[in-house]
């Protein structure tokens, strides 16, 4: 066994860096579909009592599976079970069966933050714009959305960092992300340099999850400022 090398991290480094591009292009992927499907399961919960359990049930048993378990059972369930209706999906990319599952699992989270925020701002509010003129989509977009918008930034950001970290289990079914090109790294010098290679991902996972912390703590800054003028105004 070699003895560690402080000075292997500064190499791996450079090495990695250039598959950054691919993890953060798998977390923007699954922000926007998870997103969207965590908006459409808190208004579900919001609007009617079958559709609300319907959600509920989503939501429980999508938390109660581990990542890596729904990973593959996506990866290797899913395409198993279309072939039942003649659709053969076994040739796609592994990015679209690691944005799937991770869009499933991101879409429980955001809902619950998506309906925390809606149901934390006044109902007063909207019925005021409506009284005004405003239609209940008008009223949305003007006033329950922007203040919204501040509640949910902080359970925003924290789900968005554990996406991330959940994230480096793709090299689990072969994608080349950071975390599979440390796996090949480790690899291609047969098993050695394995807690260099596995600092220098620190590094880089630390320093996004900071850069990831800081920005959107100084959007929840500015747009808590521009609310507090526009309340005194």
């Amino acid at each position: 066994m070699r003895p560690f090398n402080p000075m292997k991290i500064p190499e791996f480094i450079p090495q990695l860096l250039p598959f950054l591009s691919v993890t953060l292009a798998i977390m923007l992927a699954t922000v926007f579909f998870g997103g969207i499907l965590g908006f459409i399961l808190a208004f579900c919960k919001l609007k009617g009592r079958v559709s609300a359990k319907i959600a509920q049930a989503y939501i429980y048993i999508i938390r109660c599976i581990p990542s890596i378990v729904m990973l593959f059972m996506v990866y290797y369930g899913l395409p198993k079970f279309l072939l039942i209706f003649n659709i053969d999906i076994n040739n796609y990319d592994r990015a679209f069966f690691v944005i799937l599952t991770f869009s499933l699992l991101f879409a429980a989270s955001m809902a619950e933050v998506f309906r925390t925020a809606y149901i934390a701002i006044d109902k007063g509010q909207t019925e005021a714009a409506l009284s005004i003129g405003l239609t209940p989509l008008q009223a949305f977009i003007r006033i329950v959305f922007p203040q919204a918008l501040v509640v949910a930034l902080p359970n925003f950001t924290n789900a968005l960092v554990n996406l991330m970290k959940e994230g480096a289990l793709a090299y689990t079914i072969g994608l080349i992300d950071l975390m599979g090109k440390g796996d090949l790294i480790i690899y291609n010098n047969q098993g050695a340099y394995n807690l260099e290679t596995y600092i220098a991902l620190s590094l880089i996972y630390w320093a996004m999850t900071i850069i990831i912390e800081k920005t959107f703590m100084h959007l929840e800054m500015r747009l808590s400022r521009q609310r507090t003028t526009h309340d005194k105004i």
